[in-house]
């Protein structure tokens, strides 16, 4: 018997795992990346046309604001789907 199954054999404690913490977890990868690709593809938007800047620049907060409000969703959604 290996260390590890005698651990779990002498203690018989059950794992608890919040789900919505984890779906939360993995739900944040997606607006990561896209905040990424907003900076990104604005900053070569910049770099090839630096007379479009403002209106590139605003765009960019619109984008980024946008991508942060599915972070936010993501966050709010496991606590409505558990006391609903």
């Amino acid at each position: 018997m290996s260390a590890l199954a005698a651990i779990a054999a002498s203690s018989p404690q059950i794992l608890s795992i919040n789900i919505g913490a984890v779906g939360y977890g993995l739900a944040a990868i997606g607006p990561g990346v896209g905040i990424g690709l907003v900076f990104g593809h604005a900053i070569e938007a910049m770099a090839r046309q630096p007379e479009a800047s403002g209106r590139i620049s605003l765009y960019m907060w619109i984008g980024f604001a946008l991508t942060e409000a599915l972070a936010l969703i993501g966050l709010v959604a496991p606590f409505i789907f558990k006391y609903s």
